[in-house]
């Protein structure tokens, strides 16, 4: 059984905005008596709000993280997701010993490779080859030991025509190459990588998904991996931990972690009765219900049914030119498919419509999904538009003895006509 390498406990982080300072040279002096000299907790820190950057705050003290308790075993990937400003960055500088945390504890075993933005670590005047060197330094290696790997790293980043050029006259792009090949490569324990790698073309971040891979299963390292792709948190990374608002969501294995982090507001269920503010001019929308054909929608939905996909909405004029469609999108937000009645030209009718969409039996594999709600007027403008309107979950339904069990590749799984001859 692995141990953990990275514990941390009561963790949190506090910035304060606007100016530096408590606003009077009495406060100052105040602070700086009770933190430095009593060693007592900072009063002016139990203001502080939760740093939600939408919303305007009443004091100038946030919360960048609180609270924050996780362990990270060794050989484990661990994705890090959440929207921008969830505290993602603020808790790998942390890790990475780049600042100090405001209040609880950070237990690391090992030596930690940190790649957090373009050009960490480097200096701008040394050239690639004496960075390298530079770099390896720093985790405590020897001259010898980076001799041992430098080939190999230089090989890697594919910037051997510049490796002896001062790192300054790099593209960004060079620069997040060279120096994700000198953290991968060097011997630390623990790698971290934030969301540098789009920086890279795509032929790169193939390339370093790999070899992230290689160094997690391979080499038994840990790897803490923060990235906006989902697609490559679920291809690389065993266990994610969501943040939101510099809290801890949800920690559980990849596939959970992302389908709560894409769901966002779109709660997964079968059913959903919409508002008022769903009474628009030219319609209202009613209820969209999700369910195995014959039967209702608080029944589970399975890989075997026939699916159907009720939407029920008043037309308040003619409906010369509009219809309704769908986007069925997968848990990672790429869109599957498109499905539309106009396909079929039915005619949407004044007054009450109850649109009924079928899906054939075993069409969508095991998983989540999400649907894009369209309502197009002169088959080319869209009238209204919401993302993610519904979220449903398809499960494994009953299979015979000695069938593959669990979820194929694919999202979808028609079923075609087969013969032998």
């Amino acid at each position: 059984m692995s141990k953990p390498v990275i514990h941390v406990e009561n963790l949190s982080k506090a910035y304060q905005i606007g100016q530096i300072g408590t606003g009077t040279i009495s406060r100052d002096i105040e602070r700086f008596w009770i933190t430095k000299v009593r060693g007592k907790e900072d009063p002016f820190l139990k203001i502080g709000e939760t740093n939600d950057r939408s919303t305007k705050g009443s004091s100038d003290i946030v919360w960048s993280l609180r609270d924050i308790n996780f362990e990270i075993n060794q050989g484990e990937a661990v994705g890090i997701i959440g929207k921008n400003g969830a505290g993602k960055s603020t808790l790998l500088k942390l890790l990475s010993r780049v600042t100090s945390p405001t209040t609880g504890e950070i237990k690391v075993k090992g030596r930690i490779a940190s790649l957090l933005e373009v050009g960490t670590g480097f200096h701008p005047e040394l050239t690639g080859r004496e960075n390298i060197y530079l770099n390896g330094a720093i985790l405590g290696m020897r001259k010898k030991e980076i001799t041992r790997k430098l080939d190999e790293i230089i090989d890697f980043s594919g910037v051997e025509r510049y490796v002896d050029t001062p790192v300054k006259r790099y593209s960004s792009g060079m620069y997040v190459r060279l120096a994700f090949a000198v953290a991968a490569h060097l011997e630390s324990e623990i790698l971290i990588v934030d969301e540098v790698l789009a920086v890279g073309d795509a032929e790169f971040q193939k390339k370093c998904l790999g070899k992230m891979g290689d160094i997690s299963r391979g080499q038994g390292r840990t790897v803490l991996f923060v990235s906006h792709n989902m697609a490559a948190v679920k291809s690389f990374c065993s266990k994610a931990i969501v943040l939101e608002n510099g809290m801890v969501k949800k920690y559980d294995t990849v596939e959970n972690a992302v389908g709560y982090y894409l769901s966002g507001d779109a709660e997964v269920q079968n059913s959903r009765i919409f508002s008022a503010e769903y009474d628009k001019p030219e319609f209202t929308l009613h209820q969209i219900t999700i369910n195995p054909v014959g039967k209702g929608p608080d029944e589970l939905l399975d890989e075997y049914q026939e699916i159907e996909i009720n939407t029920q909405f008043t037309l308040k004029e003619t409906p010369h030119t509009l219809h309704v469609t769908y986007v069925v999108n997968s848990e990672t937000g790429e869109p599957l498919f498109t499905i539309s009645h106009i396909n079929k030209d039915l005619k949407l009718k004044k007054g009450f419509n109850n649109i009924k969409c079928k899906l054939p039996k075993g069409f969508l594999n095991i998983g989540s999904y999400y649907l894009t709600f369209f309502v197009i007027q002169n088959s080319n403008s869209a009238l209204f538009i919401e993302k993610d309107i519904m979220a449903f979950n398809v499960q494994e339904g009953e299979r015979p003895i000695g069938a593959w069990m669990g979820r194929e590749p694919g999202f979808i799984k028609p079923v075609f006509d087969w013969s032998i001859e």
